[in-house]
């Protein structure tokens, strides 16, 4: 499968991240498409995953407070009710389906590699700008869209999970933050934004958030 097109700055990001493919091909995602993963460790990523989605709230939060237009306001605003009121709350469901209660969820202890991940993105937004923001988000926001596109109509223990980011909600929403940080590069450093410096930094803050998101799957893999 190709590259989906999720705007210039993905794929050039996305050739110079040496972890890119170990991310997207990592065991516990082949796991999912294949739907062998063991349940308990689907269920342990999702614990985790849920206090990850926290932290991720957090930093487009700060995205909002960093937003230079409207339209980056709107972007980051929207993505934080989405985490809250509709991501967040299917973790909730799932969870309790599977016995595992609102107060054992919220009582999750966070493990080494979420803290890694989720405090690297902080510290991309409370150190830098909304462009560091933005090229510590992309990996998960795009990744996960790559993958479900990649998976998108297999069956299975997990056809619930590949469809939630096969679809085309999702879809729409990965091609529409690929615009936005598009834009967002040529509003702050002009059209010839792929040949600074800076671009270069922003470059390898996503490839260090990539090889965070590999460590994040092997947290799941490895189980609690």
């Amino acid at each position: 499968m190709s590259a989906p097109d999720y705007g210039r700055a993905f794929a050039l990001w996305r050739a110079a991240a040496p972890a890119w493919r170990d991310y997207t091909h990592h065991a516990f995602v082949e796991g999912l498409g294949r739907g062998d993963l063991p349940r308990a460790r689907f269920l342990h990523y999702l614990r985790q995953d849920y206090v990850f989605l926290i932290h991720f709230a957090r930093a487009w939060a700060l995205a909002a407070a960093k937003a230079d237009t409207l339209a980056e306001l709107q972007a980051a605003s929207a993505t934080v009710q989405a985490l809250a009121h509709v991501e967040m709350p299917l973790h909730v469901q799932i969870c309790a389906d599977a016995g595992i209660d609102a107060a054992m969820l919220e009582a999750t202890e966070e493990a080494p590699a979420n803290l890694a991940y989720t405090r690297y993105v902080l510290e991309a937004g409370y150190s830098g700008d909304f462009l560091d923001l933005m090229a510590a988000l992309a990996p998960c926001v795009l990744g996960y869209g790559e993958i479900g596109a990649r998976l998108a109509g297999r069956g299975g223990a997990y056809a619930d999970w590949i469809a939630t980011y096969g679809g085309a909600e999702y879809q729409a929403l990965c091609r529409d933050v690929g615009a936005l940080i598009d834009a967002a590069l040529l509003h702050r450093l002009g059209p010839g934004w792929a040949g600074l410096p800076r671009f270069a930094r922003l470059t390898q803050r996503f490839a260090t958030a990539t090889r965070l998101e590999v460590g994040f799957w092997q947290m799941g893999l490895d189980g609690a």
